[in-house]
Formats: C-alpha cells, sequence, structure tokens
C-alpha cells in the first residue's frame, strides 16, 4: 500500500491513566453519530462497584452494553456497541495466555447479548494505552478507521480510502500504514471483518499480531456471534491500536515474583509434557481430530456420525507435516503453549486471491472439523484454504461449517434442488460446490447465498417459504439453539454436554462446558445432581478467563503428569494445581485475596447478571434452552445402523423390548426417553444454580450476589411467577 493519506475526520488527546494493580479505572468512549458526520469521544471512570461486580474483560462488557442500550435496541440500532475489554490478567507476559480480550455486542445471530473472544495484541495494547475497555457506538456516514495512538495519545478517525475491505488485505495495510519501519509493525494491531459481514450474520471480527519472524501480519478471531456484521453496519472498517514501548510489568502488580514463579513452572511443565500431551506447540488445538473419531464424538455429515474412515487423512500428523514447525506461535509475549499454528507459503486455488501465496493462520481443531469432517470432507489442503478465505472475508469458521453442513443435508434429503442453489450439487463431500458456496455467501451473490448465510434459524424458515422445505425435518436436523449455530462435538450419547451446549447463555458453544469425557467416558458424573453441579461449576469458572483477560489453553490443555493420580472425579478436570496458580497471580497483580469459592462467585455475577440482559431483550427464558433432535440422538435410519447394537442396548436399559421394532420406530422411542432425560437435566441445572423452573434467576440469587441494583429488580418482578418456584 503506498502510505497516501487518509483524510482525518475527527481528532481527540487525551491524558493517559497510570495503570494500577490491574486495572487503569478508564475506559474510552467512541460515538460516530447517526450517519450524520458528528464524532464524539469521551474518557469514563471506571468504579469500586464496577471492579466488585464485574471484575473486567466480559463483565465490563456486559455493564457497559447494558447502560447504552434498552430492552427496544435492535443489532443494528445505532446504540448499540461493541466493547472490547481485557481484564486484570492482560498484558502479562510472564504466565503463558494472557493476551485475550472479550468483545461484546448485540448479536444479529442471537437477538441477545453475545461476546467473542480473541487473542493477538490488541488487548494489551489497549489496555497499554490507559484504558480498560472501549465502546463503539453509532454509525458513521462513511466508511472509517478509527485509529487509537497508545504513543501520541490521541484518538482519530480517518475516511478510509482501502480498496479491499476483506481482514488480510485491511491488516496488512494498516500495519504498513501506521508503522514507521519494518520493526515498527509489532507496535500495532487492527481489528478488522470483511464483505462476509455486509449480507452474512456469521460476520466475525480479526484481531491482528506482526509475526517477526516470517515478517507478516497474522489474525485471530472473535468469530462467534455476528460482531463483524456490527463492526460493519457501524461503517467502520478497522479499528487500530499502537503502543510502543512497555515492560513486562506494565500492570503494575503487587507481587512479580510470585506471577514470575507461576509461569516458570507452566514453562517448564510446557516443554517436558506437551509432546506427551496434546501436542499444542506442533499441531495446535488440530491434535484433537483423531480423539474425537476414536471416542465417535467427531461430528461428520452434519453430525449424522461420531468417526469415519477417512480419518487419517486429517489426523494431527497430517496437519504436522502441514504446519510450519520449529518456529515461535504464540499470540501474545510470554506464551511458550505457542498454539497459534500457520501453513506458509500456501497458494490459493479458488477466488479472488487465486495463484496467491499465502500465510493462512489454522485451522483448528473447530475449523478442521467444521470445515472438514463435518461436509463429509477429508482434505486438509481443501479445508485450508476454506480457512484462509473464511477468515479473509470476516466469516466465522464455526458457524460457517456447521450452517453449510445443514444446507448439504436439506440437499440430500431433497428439501432443497439444484435449481434452489442456483446450479450447485451440495451433496457432503463436493468440494468444489461447498467452495463455490463459501465464495457466494460472502459476496451474498444471490438469495440462496444471503438466506444461508444469516443462519440455520433463519434460513430453515426461508426454505420453507420459498422451496416448499418441510420445517419439521430442518428443525430436527439443523444443530442451532438460540439463533447459534452448535460447535464441532456431536454431544448425542452425554446428557451433561446437552447442558454443555443446549442449556448456555448463549448457545451452543463450547467455551462454557465440555463435559463429554467426565460424562460418557470416566463415568465421573452418574447422577443429575452431579451433571448439574459441574454445569454449574465449569460454565462458571470456564466464564472466569473472560473477566481476566487469559486464554484457556494453558489451565487444562496441558497438565501436572500427575493430576490424574492425586485427584480424581470433578476435582482432577479443575486442575488444581492451575487453578491455584491463577488464584496466586490475581491476589499479585490487584492486591486482592481471591479464594476458590471467591472465583466462583465472581463469575456467578456475571453469569447471573448476563442471563438477565438476555431476560431483557426478550430471551432469556426456558423456551429458549431447546435441543435439536440430531443433538440428542439418531435422527434416521442410517445413523442407527451405524451402530445398531449400541442403540438397542440403550433402548434396553430404558426397560424396553425392542423385538419386532422397525429402526424408525426404535428412533421414536429413543427420542422420547433422551426427551424426558432433557427435562429433568434443565430442572437439576436451574436448580443447581440458583434459578426458578423458567430459567430465570431468582430474586435471592441476585441479592446474594450483590447484584440486585433498582432495574435489575424491577426486570425480575416482571418475571418471576409462584408457580414457577422450586420446592423447598
Amino acid at each position: 500500500m503506498s502510505k497516501t493519506p487518509m483524510k482525518l475526520l475527527a481528532e481527540w488527546s487525551y491524558e493517559p491513566a497510570k495503570i494500577h494493580h490491574g486495572y487503569s479505572r478508564e475506559t474510552l468512549y467512541v460515538g460516530l453519530g447517526n450517519r450524520d458526520g458528528s464524532y464524539k469521544f469521551e474518557k469514563r471512570s471506571v468504579s469500586d462497584d464496577m471492579i466488585e461486580k464485574f471484575t473486567g474483560g466480559r463483565g465490563f462488557g456486559l455493564k457497559l452494553l447494558w447502560d447504552a442500550v434498552t430492552e427496544k435496541t435492535k443489532w443494528d440500532d445505532p446504540e448499540n456497541e461493541i466493547v472490547i475489554a481485557g481484564g486484570p490478567f492482560c498484558g502479562i507476559t510472564q504466565y503463558p495466555g494472557a493476551g485475550k480480550c472479550y468483545s461484546v455486542f448485540l448479536s444479529p445471530a442471537t437477538k441477545q447479548t453475545y461476546n467473542s473472544n480473541a487473542g493477538g495484541y490488541f488487548a494489551p495494547f489497549l489496555k497499554f494505552s490507559g484504558f480498560d475497555a472501549m465502546e463503539l457506538q453509532g454509525k458513521a456516514d462513511r466508511p472509517v478507521v478509527v485509529f487509537i495512538d497508545g504513543d501520541g495519545h490521541k484518538v482519530q478517525i480517518f475516511e478510509s480510502n482501502l480498496p479491499d475491505i476483506n481482514a488480510y488485505a485491511v491488516s496488512e495495510e494498516l500495519h504498513e500504514y501506521f508503522a514507521k519501519d519494518e520493526p515498527d509493525k509489532r507496535t500495532i494491531s487492527v481489528v478488522s471483518t470483511g464483505i462476509g459481514a455486509r449480507t452474512s450474520y456469521w460476520g466475525g471480527m480479526d484481531f491482528s499480531f506482526y509475526d517477526v519472524r516470517r515478517k507478516a501480519v497474522r489474525l485471530k478471531q472473535a468469530g462467534r456471534g455476528g460482531g463483524g456484521t456490527v463492526l460493519y453496519d457501524k461503517g467502520v472498517v478497522a479499528i487500530v491500536v499502537k503502543r510502543t514501548h512497555f515492560t513486562g510489568a506494565e500492570n503494575d502488580p503487587v507481587d512479580i515474583k510470585t506471577i514470575q514463579r507461576c509461569g516458570a513452572s507452566l514453562h517448564k511443565r510446557i516443554h517436558d509434557l506437551d509432546d506427551k500431551q496434546c501436542k499444542m506447540r506442533s499441531a495446535g488445538t488440530a491434535h484433537l481430530t483423531e480423539i474425537m473419531d476414536a471416542y465417535n464424538l467427531l461430528p461428520v455429515n452434519n453430525y449424522k456420525f461420531g468417526c469415519h474412515k477417512d480419518i487419517d487423512n486429517i489426523s494431527s500428523s497430517a496437519y504436522i507435516k502441514l504446519f510450519t514447525q520449529g518456529m515461535a506461535d504464540g499470540c501474545w509475549y510470554g506464551c511458550s503453549l505457542a498454539c497459534a499454528k500457520g501453513v506458509d507459503h500456501f497458494r490459493l486455488k479458488t477466488g479472488p486471491w487465486k495463484g496467491r501465496e499465502v500465510i493462512v493462520d489454522g485451522p483448528e481443531y473447530e475449523t478442521a472439523a467444521g470445515l472438514g469432517s463435518n461436509l463429509g470432507v477429508f482434505d486438509p489442503i481443501w479445508t485450508i484454504e476454506a480457512n484462509f478465505y473464511a477468515d479473509h472475508y470476516g466469516l466465522d469458521t464455526i458457524s460457517l461449517g456447521t450452517g453449510m453442513a445443514f444446507v448439504c443435508e436439506c440437499y440430500e434429503l431433497g428439501l432443497i434442488n439444484k435449481e434452489n442453489t442456483h446450479g450447485l450439487d451440495l451433496n457432503f463431500g463436493n468440494k468444489d460446490d461447498i467452495m463455490e458456496l463459501l465464495h457466494r455467501i460472502a459476496h451474498g451473490s444471490d438469495e440462496f447465498a444471503i438466506a444461508c448465510g444469516r443462519g440455520i434459524e433463519e434460513a430453515r424458515e426461508y426454505f420453507a417459504e420459498h422451496y416448499g422445505a418441510d420445517l419439521a425435518t430442518m428443525k430436527k436436523i439443523g444443530m442451532v439453539c438460540q439463533g447459534l449455530e452448535a460447535s464441532e462435538y456431536r454431544c448425542q450419547e452425554s446428557i451433561a454436554q446437552w447442558g454443555g451446549y443446549f442449556l448456555t447463555l448463549k448457545g451452543p458453544q463450547h467455551d462454557e462446558a465440555w463435559l463429554i469425557f467426565m460424562d460418557m467416558v470416566n463415568k465421573q458424573l452418574p447422577t443429575y445432581e452431579d451433571k448439574a453441579e459441574a454445569l454449574f461449576f465449569f460454565p462458571n469458572f470456564r466464564l472466569w478467563f473472560s473477566l481476566q483477560g487469559l486464554c484457556k489453553l494453558p489451565w487444562n490443555d496441558i497438565e501436572p503428569a500427575d493430576n490424574g493420580m492425586k485427584y480424581k472425579g470433578i476435582e482432577a478436570a479443575r486442575v488444581p494445581e492451575h487453578l491455584q496458580n491463577y488464584l496466586d497471580i490475581f491476589e499479585a497483580i490487584t492486591g486482592r485475596h481471591l479464594t476458590r469459592d471467591g472465583m466462583i462467585e465472581q463469575s456467578e455475577k456475571v453469569y447471573n447478571f448476563e442471563r438477565i440482559f438476555n431476560l431483557r431483550m426478550g430471551k432469556g427464558t426456558a423456551k429458549y434452552h431447546e435441543a435439536p433432535d440430531r443433538g440428542l440422538g439418531p435422527v434416521w435410519e442410517d445413523e442407527w445402523m451405524e451402530r445398531p447394537e449400541y442403540f438397542d442396548e440403550k433402548l434396553k436399559e430404558f426397560g424396553e423390548s425392542i423385538e419386532g421394532l422397525s429402526v424408525k420406530e426404535k428412533i421414536a422411542l429413543l427420542q422420547k426417553h433422551r426427551r424426558k432425560q432433557w427435562e429433568q437435566l434443565k430442572l437439576a441445572v436451574y436448580k443447581r444454580r440458583g434459578w426458578n423452573k423458567n430459567g430465570i434467576p431468582t430474586l435471592a440469587t441476585v441479592k446474594r450476589l450483590g447484584i440486585d441494583y433498582p432495574a435489575v429488580v424491577e426486570l425480575l418482578k416482571k418475571h418471576l411467577k409462584p408457580e414457577d418456584e422450586f420446592e423447598d
């Protein structure tokens, strides 16, 4: 890119706050007006109450968004915000995985709050520029770039003159534009999306970091929920932050030696054990493909099957050969887990960059499965290309993969045809036409592609209305809940994981609880009360990472060698030594002592507040906690016949006599029993969480947690009914 100056539209200077014990105690507000060319900038104070109740990261995002919108606000209204926040851990360099941030917004996909995490350098640089969070509100009257200059202590808005608004092009050009020279590119981070955000609800946000060894921009994704769609709707091509000089003590911790001690122990464990455990440094999360296949958990052909004969084609060994080895792959300073794998010198075969050599970030497991086995594709080269273009176009790879898998099954069932698809043959495994569908979704090429990109819930309504497709059938097979497509684990045989997917705050995303092994492999959750306890603890524990600015992977993707010998059941799954590290580091940063119970209570405050926020937006009740048939068991005969003895035995466990029953009758009977189990699970989980039978937090719960703000209490009183209360 030539450094042709972009037109400066607005500028604001500020005095940066000094970070003290993990917090700057100030946030940045950027208002874009309502397409009227006006701009507004503010520093806003962070109160003691906000820190006490919302901690940081996702909690700050939810509180700021709550204050910005009303119950009538829609995702594409100007008052909707994108809030990006790290947390007190965010930016430390002594412990792996401390560069994360959360983006919070009202989602076009779910029509309620959503939060999506990303790595890269943006969150630490924002914090080192003086802000615990930034709010972006309003709509620009032209395409703009928002630049936060943490060196010069000013925020500028430029009119964008970028001809290509896709993520890799934007990120590369803005790193070049705002850098003085090659080394200076590392001081910049860019948030962008792509043309996929124009019509699709799967628009994600790409967060950049500059890889000095490769001399290239790389991307990490806050992919889920449609944040990129919101960003594009606001007229923002990119948000850029620049921060040049900082130290390992930028967070001004109380006790840096404790942080160093905890970090050194984990760095050594990663060095000694990673190759024997999860191979994160060589394969990243793609090491999971063969493991999921071995336990019948790999989604194949829209979650119909859990394993496949061609698994070796997409195993970790296949990806290790394609990933560049022997090169540091951390997405923030000091992370030796180094899971941000990349494929260098990849020559694209399709699309607008056909023939160009690129670096592809990933694929991670979710993408390898979603844009691989779930589509009936067992070709890693194809998946890498699909991964690149999804990132480039700003499309969430999980929703894209699950959504296209649903479309492929609709096609194979004859619910849609080649005329509807505008000539595409969308049978599972038909790589050329599925890749073409990806490009068409990104470009919004036709009404079919646009319908696909609006997500399974809207697509099935469109297919029913315009193509005559049977809606009841599509509801059975579409792996979606609360407007969000499921991530890439086949959960049919784990009752606890039904809850981990379909009893969540924001839809079936694996970041709340992954309980499949504990439940169906290790048999550690035999009762509904055990499952409910796990579905209380782990969603809260995992949420805690989102408050602090932490990546989850260093917690349990590397474990002490004796963890399984010293601890059993849920306690072993907590990885107590690592859990204690986090408690020690929290105190070392903030000076505030924190116990295990205190950690969970921090999360409970935000977990329940988010549930109440969704209630405010018209959701947040048991009605929206529903599981599709495909999530609970087989739907069609071929699924049953993949493992007939196994499923026959499951029916016998219910005391059923199955002699003489057809496979279709067996499927209906199993689904009937599993629906009963689902209802039992829902009630057990609601009770353990301190909610009523309708899935709403009780007044006693919000009072216990100290989030009984007047607006919260008033809202709950409108919805809580005596008949929904649990008996003591």
